[in-house]
């Protein structure tokens, strides 16, 4: 009996241990029994802080777009990683963008507002669905790409367009695009990364991509949505 409580403790505190180092980031992906330790080490480069932050601001934009608009006018999505808030749905007119935007932006600890806001009708269920399935293939895509960061990159879709944020260096935002671009059924990749040295992050890059990268144009001089504030997005074209 004493032998039983005692594996049960041990069994308990492991638990907790595991849950602790999740939390802070800190966490590594087991494979096959063994601690991954190259570059696709499975953690979210945000801290702790930062995770529980995004989800306050997500949830105080989306209160505040529920001021503004009512459920049967616009949908607006809002999306916020390390303080950078992508807000994507569909607005009655271009007054309304604006004001979404402003809104956003006076939610404390909001850095930035990407406004990829669509003006027009609300998009029907039935895309808003493929986008869902959209979603969770670019994410499979990226988790099955060596030496992308998946789990410290969020991805969203809107009408096909995929929306890739997070903190990657430049080779891995530059793989990361070029792998989202290949799967099929998307319209383009719009990447909002915020780009850091590899020597800051847990394992830097050793090798160099394999595939050659897509074509990489700023979305602000190609006719496609213009980015607020985002500082550096680019738009990938899908072949």
């Amino acid at each position: 009996m004493a032998t039983h409580r005692r594996a049960r403790r041990f069994l308990l505190a492991g638990l907790a241990l595991s849950s602790l180092m999740a939390l802070s980031g800190c966490g590594l992906l087991v494979v096959g029994g063994a601690a991954a330790t190259t570059a696709t080490v499975a953690s979210d480069r945000r801290t702790a802080g930062e995770q529980v932050e995004d989800q306050t601001i997500e949830m105080k934009v989306g209160a505040e777009m529920r001021k503004l608009f009512s459920e049967d006018v616009a949908r607006v999505n809002a999306t916020s990683y390390a303080g950078i808030v992508l807000l994507t749905g569909d607005v009655p007119n271009e007054q309304g963008k604006q004001r979404a935007a402003e809104s956003a932006r006076k939610v404390e600890k909001v850095k930035k507002v990407i406004n990829e806001l669509r003006v027009g009708d609300i998009t029907p269920v039935s895309v808003r669905s493929n986008d869902t399935w959209l979603t969770s293939k670019v994410k499979s895509t990226l988790i099955n790409t060596k030496n992308v960061p998946s789990r410290t990159i969020v991805v969203t879709t809107e009408r096909g367009v995929v929306y890739l944020l997070g903190k990657v260096t430049a080779q891995e935002s530059q793989m990361a695009g070029t792998a989202a671009s290949s799967v099929t059924g998307i319209n383009k990749v719009v990447k909002s990364f915020e780009i850091v040295a590899a020597e800051t992050v847990m394992a830097p890059l050793t090798a160099p991509a394999k595939t050659a990268p897509a074509p990489i144009q700023d979305s602000g001089s190609t006719g496609t949505t213009p980015v607020d504030s985002s500082g550096g997005a680019e738009t990938i074209p899908v072949k």
